[in-house]
């Protein structure tokens, strides 16, 4: 059976608005308005299987949107290291060739964290165990992270992890991906 993949990035948090590397943040009260009114706008069949990052912003944004989602490690953020809840303002003062590496090379990890080649692997390994994991169901609908997302994209389309830096994903946007006989494709989401 064909699947049909919805990927959600989660709600813009004050962190992400302050310039600071995620810490498991919650919503503020304008991100959760803001969840709550892409519910409307954001087109997702009720047949659809629904997962969701572990983190504390993707669940509140799965359930600002109505979705009784399974929480799924796979879908978790990239690991950000010692860059945890740091500013990126304050990272291009004290550490800019650590930081500059980490957004131009794919393998750098500079941080002691996850690096986006590992993230791309990490993302395949999900979806090519997505027939398992939702089986019952040709919809699929994940609330995730602007990195996972990315990952997803360079994965289905068997590019570079080269070009993870030229791929933005907003928040609350929606990616589609479709699997079929041919392998994953990137499809435009209809919103």
């Amino acid at each position: 059976m064909d699947t049909r993949l919805l990927l959600i990035s989660h709600a813009a948090t004050a962190a992400m608005r302050a310039g600071r590397f995620p810490a498991d943040d919650p919503l503020d009260a304008r991100g959760l308005a803001e969840a709550g009114a892409a519910r409307g706008r954001l087109s997702i069949p009720e047949d659809a299987a629904a997962f969701v990052s572990p983190s504390v912003c993707a669940r509140e944004t799965a359930s600002a949107l109505g979705l009784g989602a399974a929480v799924h490690e796979g879908l978790a953020d990239i690991d950000y290291g010692l860059w945890h809840g740091r500013r990126l303002a304050d990272l291009a003062i004290e550490a800019p060739q650590d930081l500059t590496a980490w957004t131009h090379d794919p393998d750098a990890v500079a941080h002691g964290g996850e690096s986006f080649s590992r993230l791309v692997k990490r993302i395949g390994q999900w979806l090519d165990a997505l027939d398992e994991e939702a089986r019952d169901t040709q919809n699929v609908v994940a609330v995730t992270h602007a990195p996972v997302i990315r990952a997803a994209i360079v994965r289905a389309l068997g590019a570079s992890p080269q070009v993870f830096s030229r791929i933005e994903i907003a928040p609350l946007s929606m990616v589609e991906l479709r699997r079929t006989r041919r392998g994953w494709t990137w499809w435009p989401a209809s919103q």
